[in-house]
C-alpha cells in the first residue's frame, strides 16, 4: 500500500465546511483529490474555490435527509461525512435558558446522530462503505465552565463514535477528532486580541493554537486508507493539551521560569 493521503474522486461532505475549521476541513480533502460538498444555514460570503455548497440547517431531521439524498442523487455515492458543524456562546449554566441548552445539544449531539444515521444508510450499500469523520472538542473530556451542554455533548459525541463504530461495522468505519485550541477568523474576538492570542497559545505544549488546515489533515488521514483499520477511534488534535496550573505556580513560588 503507498504511503499517500489522497483521496480521488471521493465524495466528502463537510457540514460547517465553509469557514473556520470546516474550511480547514474544505481545503484539505480539496488538497487529497476528492470532491467536496459543504453546506451551513446560509449561503458564504466567500465561497471556497472547488467545493460545492449545499443550504441546510442541520438541526432540522428532514432538512439532514434531503441533504444526504441530494448529495447521493448528485454524485451517484458519499464515501466520507465530516460532521463539523457545531460551537456554542459562551454562557453561565444557572443563567441559560433551558431551551438555549437544548439548542447547544441539538446542533452539536442530535444534528451529528442525525447526519450520520442518514450517511450510512447510503454507505451501507456501497462495495467500499464509507467513513464517517466527527468533528469532536477537549471540551467533552474536561470540565467546560462557561460552555457546560457544548463539553457535555462533545463528551456524548464522543460516545457516540465508538458505539456506532460497532453497530455499523465492517461497512462504515466511524472515528473522531478531541480538537483543541485552534486559530479561526474569530479568534482575536475570542480571546482578545493579538497579545491574548499568544498567551493563550503559550499555555499549550507546543506554543499556539492549531491551524485549521492542520485539523484537516488529520480528518483526511481517518478518513484515507492509511486509517483502513481505524474504528472507535479518538484523535487527540490540541498540541499536547495543556500544562498543568501547578506546574506554572511551582514555578512561581520557587522564582523560577514556567516550564
Amino acid at each position: 500500500m503507498a504511503l499517500e493521503l489522497r483521496l480521488d474522486d471521493a465524495v466528502v461532505l463537510v457540514t460547517g465546511g465553509v469557514r473556520g475549521v470546516g474550511a480547514g476541513i474544505t481545503r484539505a480533502f480539496l488538497l487529497a483529490g476528492a470532491r467536496v460538498v459543504t453546506c451551513a444555514r446560509t449561503e458564504p460570503e466567500n465561497p471556497l474555490p472547488g467545493a460545492a455548497f449545499l443550504r441546510c440547517d442541520v438541526r432540522e431531521p428532514e432538512s439532514v435527509e434531503w441533504l444526504i439524498d441530494e448529495v447521493r442523487r448528485t454524485y451517484g455515492r458519499l464515501d466520507v461525512l465530516v460532521n463539523n458543524a457545531g460551537g456554542a456562546p459562551f454562557a453561565d449554566a444557572a443563567s441559560a435558558s433551558p431551551r438555549f441548552h437544548a439548542k447547544v445539544v441539538a446542533l452539536n449531539l442530535l444534528a451529528p446522530l442525525n447526519l450520520a444515521r442518514a450517511a450510512n444508510a447510503v454507505m451501507q450499500h456501497q462495495e467500499a462503505g464509507g467513513s464517517i469523520v466527527n468533528i469532536s472538542s477537549v471540551s467533552g473530556t474536561r470540565p467546560s465552565p462557561g460552555t457546560v451542554s457544548y463539553g457535555a455533548a462533545k463528551a456524548g459525541l464522543d460516545n457516540l463514535t465508538s458505539t456506532l463504530a460497532i453497530e455499523w461495522a465492517p461497512k462504515v468505519r466511524v472515528n473522531a477528532l478531541d480538537v483543541g485550541m485552534v486559530r479561526t477568523e474569530l479568534a482575536q474576538l475570542h480571546y482578545g486580541g493579538e497579545d491574548a492570542v499568544a498567551a493563550v497559545g503559550a499555555t499549550v505544549p507546543l506554543g499556539r493554537l492549531a491551524e485549521p488546515d492542520e485539523i484537516g489533515a488529520c480528518a483526511v488521514f481517518l478518513a484515507s486508507p492509511l486509517a483502513s483499520y481505524v474504528s472507535g477511534a479518538r484523535l487527540a488534535v490540541h498540541g499536547g493539551g495543556e500544562v498543568p496550573a501547578f506546574l506554572a505556580a511551582s514555578s512561581a513560588a520557587l522564582g523560577k521560569e514556567p516550564v
